[in-house]
């Protein structure tokens, strides 16, 4: 009986739910008709663009080769977003993976809708499993004549109870998600790195922040990103906010728009401090006063067949068995995700017996976001470490490592240095969600001063005061640190509860590809 209703109570539900069509080719073949933003980019020079004109000199006698700006703090990040949006005048494109409606994120919004005002085409690719809302302020925008949005694999089916039965009920399409995150400004300008549109990205959140890892880029590696871009949002699975059914109406924009502004109004205060740091960041932008390491750079991203789930090669996998090849003295490894599998594993080992110095890190059970993901990584964790590989796990005291106040902390970096040589930066776990399911793009970058310079940050981030470092004794694993200047050496995950602890142990049965 109970059975009976379950199913009667899901066909209801099912019956009154709003769909969307999860591709293009779903569509009548005159669909563009009832789409209110159509974004056309007119030619211009973009060696003329207010980003590109301060290296205009650089960019003319080297073409092929990109700047790279290290950007490492959560807050500067988020000026740096800001500050590109203001200096833009004719086109900002933004793909993430997840978009929250949160205070951070609004006022980026608010200020891509302001350049918007004043004429720059804006285009906004997000992928369904990071979207909180159909009526969130990501969808509103699309009402503006010079914002286009589109979400990325939707899920067909749009009431929230009904997102994790889809899942299980269509695993082979949904598993497959946008996991690529790009910022480009102008076709001058890219952002690339870990970061998504949330607070708690930009070291805002009260609760927990990521720590992460950007760079800027300016020059060739902006277009390469423009076309992996162009490539997703053409993509027949990118559907425009207009047909989704429970998209906001109209007159929302106008009211999401007084609704920011009164806001900021109320915070005059701090509205002062903020357009302050952004005026001192430009002007130093303008005379040149942050160090730009120029380069060879190469845009390696997945195609969004990947997302057809047809036995698709990663170009990313290629890259990464090429590094490991040419490997000479040193790898630095900052991995949010690690699951390095028996034959990364294998590769380590045998490597660093033969010379080569790694040193890894990544999340400590405490601080991941992702319990199932550790669960993985402590397959391979004690095997890497009885070997003599330098592993570190991320603690999550976030006030007492990065002042922020009352709030904890998880890494999110996704980034590598080789011989203080190559450095790669990027949206790819090195697991197998993001070598099989996730569509991911990563920068590769030549320039040993940049490299060194990305070092030292992953070293800091290694730090006993700021990391575990564990290592083994009597076939044992131990984490070791300083807290109030005292060495602690703890025998089993640290600061994690026992239930935690099982927990981790039961996670071990779902199958390593699967997470």
């Amino acid at each position: 009986m109970l059975i009976a209703l379950l199913i009667i109570f899901s066909i209801i539900i099912v019956a009154s739910s709003a769909t969307v069509i999860y591709s293009t080719k779903n569509l009548p073949k005159d669909y563009k008709k009832c789409i209110s933003s159509k974004i056309i980019i007119p030619p211009f020079d973009i060696l003329k663009t207010p980003i590109s004109t301060v290296y205009e000199d650089e960019l003319r006698s080297n073409p092929a080769k990109s700047g790279a700006i290290l950007i490492k703090s959560g807050k500067v990040a988020f000026l740096h977003r800001i500050a590109l949006v203001r200096m833009a005048r004719h086109s900002i494109d933004l793909q993430t993976y997840i978009y929250e409606n949160d205070v951070t994120s609004r006022i980026l919004m608010h200020e891509m809708k302001l350049a918007a005002d004043r004429g720059v085409k804006v285009r906004i690719l997000v992928d369904d499993n990071g979207l909180s809302s159909d009526t969130s302020d990501i969808m509103t925008l699309n009402y503006h004549p010079n914002i286009q949005v589109k979400v990325f694999n939707p899920y067909e089916y749009r009431s929230k109870i009904l997102k994790y039965p889809q899942f299980l009920f269509n695993i082979k399409r949904l598993n497959y998600r946008m996991h690529n995150k790009l910022f480009i400004v102008d076709s001058s300008a890219v952002i690339i790195g870990g970061r998504n549109i949330a607070s708690n990205y930009f070291d805002d959140s009260t609760n927990l922040n990521f720590s992460d890892t950007d760079v800027l880029f300016i020059g060739r590696l902006a277009q390469d990103a423009l076309n992996s871009f162009n490539e997703y949002y053409n993509y027949h699975k990118s559907i425009p906010v207009d047909v989704f059914p429970n998209h906001n109406k109209p007159e929302e924009l106008e009211k999401l728009d007084n609704e920011i502004t009164g806001q900021s109004a109320y915070y005059q205060h701090e509205k002062e401090l903020f357009n302050t740091a952004i005026n001192i960041f430009i002007s130093a932008y303008n005379e040149k006063k942050y160090p730009v390491y120029w380069g060879g750079a190469k845009l390696i991203a997945d195609s969004p067949k990947k997302a057809e789930g047809k036995g698709y090669i990663s170009p990313i996998i290629s890259a990464i068995d090429g590094l490991w090849a040419e490997t000479k003295k040193s790898v630095y490894i900052s991995a949010a995700y690690l699951v390095p599998g028996k034959n990364g594993t294998k590769h380590i080992i045998e490597s660093a017996k033969k010379g080569i110095k790694y040193n890894i890190l990544t999340n400590s059970l405490s601080s991941t976001d992702a319990k199932v993901v550790y669960s993985g990584w402590d397959r391979y964790r004690d095997k890497l470490v009885s070997n003599g590989i330098n592993v570190y796990e991320f603690r999550h005291e976030g006030y007492k490592v990065y002042n922020r106040h009352n709030s904890g902390a998880s890494l999110h970096s996704k980034t590598i240095v080789i011989d203080d040589k190559i450095s790669w930066i990027g949206s790819f776990n090195l697991d197998g969600r993001s070598a099989l399911y996730n569509t991911e793009v990563i920068a590769a970058f030549f320039n040993e001063d940049f490299a060194k310079l990305l070092r030292q940050s992953m070293e800091q981030d290694m730090s006993e005061y700021i990391s575990w470092h564990l290592f083994s004794k009597h076939n044992k694993t131990y984490w070791k640190t300083h807290r109030k200047g005292k060495e602690i050496i703890v025998g089993h995950n640290p600061d994690t509860s026992i239930f935690m602890r099982i927990m981790v142990f039961i996670l071990k049965i779902i199958p390593e590809k699967l997470i």
